[in-house]
């Protein structure tokens, strides 16, 4: 992918809807959405149920509004992970609680003997730094506190990437503002989420001076 690759603006922003919590209790993705961003802009999508060979809980169809009708006219897990691998390639990747999603995505790729390779960030976290004074970091209420660009539907899968996508360029807009960066490498994103709240400030002026 070249030097963009390297910064925060070119990724590959994901969700997944689940039969439950973990894929270690056997736990399935039964959607999943993607927005890729390349320089800032979102330039494809991707989005596909996927039926995981069982019937899904009521919580999860009145939650996701998926059903399991719709599930039983979609193609397998396996077909829609193949072909999701190849639209991800080695991008770096961001989701909204992105140990969940990784999670997914590893069982979910290893079913079909595929790896990953891009790293993860966390736009949950990260958000936690920028924005103190949220009133939650729940997607949906960041999505509110920064009057970002919804349609009011949630917990369906390409939907929430979209609004993480918007969620992501938004805080990035905020610290160029803040702390006069040029360009956000994708690490100091990472970085930004495992450093103390108490040393965000700090942090992000020392990065941006060494650019």
């Amino acid at each position: 992918m070249g030097e963009a690759a390297l910064s925060a603006d070119t990724v590959i922003v994901l969700d997944f809807e689940t039969t439950g919590l973990s894929p270690d209790y056997g736990d399935r993705a039964i959607e999943i959405g993607a927005v890729k961003l390349v320089n800032g802009e979102i330039t494809d999508r991707f989005q596909q149920l996927m039926n995981p060979g069982k019937r899904i809980n009521s919580f999860i169809e009145n939650y996701t509004g998926i059903t399991n009708k719709m599930l039983g006219k979609a193609p397998p897990c396996k077909d829609v992970m193949l072909e999701f691998s190849d639209f991800i390639k080695d991008y770096n990747l961001v989701a909204h609680n992105a140990s969940f999603d990784s999670r997914f995505l590893d069982s979910e790729l290893d079913r079909v003997k595929r790896n990953q390779h891009g790293p993860f960030a966390c736009s949950m976290l990260i958000s936690r730094r920028i924005y103190p004074d949220a009133p939650n970091h729940k997607l949906g209420t960041l999505v509110k506190y920064k009057a970002l660009p919804s349609d009011g539907t949630f917990h369906r899968a390409l939907a929430d990437a979209e609004m993480t996508a918007h969620l992501w360029l938004s805080m990035m807009t905020d610290i160029k503002q803040d702390h006069s960066f040029e360009v956000i490498p994708f690490t100091v994103m990472q970085k930004l989420s495992r450093t103390a709240k108490n040393a965000v400030s700090s942090f992000l002026q020392r990065e941006s001076a060494n650019q």
